[in-house]
């Protein structure tokens, strides 16, 4: 209990539940804020409404059984998450992966970057009173999951890389398909922008709102378009290069001052990167196997290996301890979501409870890649 002399009134603290079945949680995630009124007091993440256990599972199951189960991590980035889990494989057993699968798995990989950030810019935008974004957001959406579909037949959870590999080569009409839609989307991405940019209301429910400066983003292991927002510029795919990205040509796009509306603006600007991306891997694309000579029962030699990729979300590791079985020792999963979301409590003290919509709509994490 406080009480303020000028005005003479008495003020109560109380907890307010946001989630785990509000909508703008995105998933079954509970956040405890600490209010004064309107005001911010503190915020507390509740987590585990998701856990599934998958780093024990996997230590029950081959190596080629867990593949499928790396899906359902950040269920909306699937590709990236078979991708960094057969890194990691292929470097305990010291698997060089064929050039033009190399490329594949590049190219899927951005188609689902793009995919995955659509989700997150349509709900974004719905969250703080825009629905038309969401629409347009969806309509491309589904044009790049028509193109993961004829590769993997899947439309979410692809299982489509292969310890070695890929698990089969693209589709006759891929290629034209997939260059159609690159010129198809690069001026939808500016449509997106001016809907948002050019919006004073989106504008003042962003600018300035969640700043994260990067001292404090460091600290908390950010990663990803919230750590590049706050003007570090640092990328996974630039300096750890892995796969082909370094036979690429792409920027970094980076914010200023970290507040909410430059990470929208990095994320904007990293669907144009995707895309420019594409269009090399389809003129570069080499022919040749789309698989390397790979054991049917996977059974590495004693030792460890670490591998790290650029997610949609930010670094995103895998770490596997090998005895010599057919099945991992151990697997730790570094899921970025889980970092970026850590940092949440520092931004939104202070701030109004309808800010906590924007800022935590601008951190973008998903439940499976928290929880796991």
């Amino acid at each position: 209990m406080k009480e303020d002399s000028a005005q003479d009134f008495i003020t109560e603290e109380y907890l307010l539940n946001m989630g785990p079945q509000h909508p703008a949680t995105h998933g079954v995630l509970r956040l405890v804020l600490r209010m004064d009124g309107e005001n911010i007091l503190d915020l507390v993440p509740d987590l585990g409404y998701l856990h599934r256990g998958f780093e024990k599972i996997a230590e029950n199951r081959t190596y080629k059984q867990f593949l499928p189960f790396t899906d359902r991590l950040d269920y909306l980035a699937g590709m990236f998450n078979n991708h960094v889990y057969c890194l990691a494989v292929e470097k305990l057993l010291k698997i060089t992966v064929p050039p033009r699968a190399e490329y594949i798995r590049v190219l899927v990989s951005e188609l689902n970057r793009i995919a995955s950030h659509l989700v997150w810019f349509g709900p974004f935008a719905m969250d703080l009173g825009a629905i038309t974004p969401f629409l347009y957001a969806f309509r491309e959406r589904e044009m790049i999951i028509d193109l993961l579909e004829s590769v993997s037949g899947q439309r979410l959870t692809y299982s489509y890389f292969r310890i070695g590999g890929v698990a089969q080569d693209l589709p006759d009409d891929f290629i034209v398909q997939a260059k159609a839609f690159c010129e198809y989307f690069k001026p939808k991405v500016d449509e997106y922008d001016t809907l948002l940019s050019k919006n004073i209301i989106f504008i003042k429910r962003t600018k300035n709102i969640g700043v994260l400066p990067k001292e404090l983003a460091i600290d908390y292991g950010c990663s990803g378009p919230v750590l590049r927002g706050s003007g570090v510029a640092y990328d996974v795919r630039k300096n750890e290069p892995y796969s082909v990205y370094k036979d690429l040509s792409f920027d970094i796009p980076v914010g200023t001052i970290g507040d909410s509306l430059d990470r929208y603006n990095v994320r904007i600007e990293e669907m144009r990167q995707s895309v420019r991306i594409i269009e090399q891997v389809l003129e570069k694309l080499p022919g040749g196997e789309i698989m390397a000579a790979v054991p049917k029962v996977v059974k590495p030699a004693p030792g460890e290996a670490y591998a790290r990729i650029e997610a949609p979300r930010g670094d995103f590791g895998f770490f596997i301890v090998s005895d010599g079985s057919d099945k991992p020792y151990r697997l730790k999963i570094r899921a970025p979501s889980f970092s970026n979301l850590s940092v949440l409590p520092e931004l939104v003290k202070g701030l109004k409870i309808s800010d906590v919509l924007a800022v935590f709509g601008s951190i973008d994490i998903v439940l499976g890649d928290v929880d796991r």
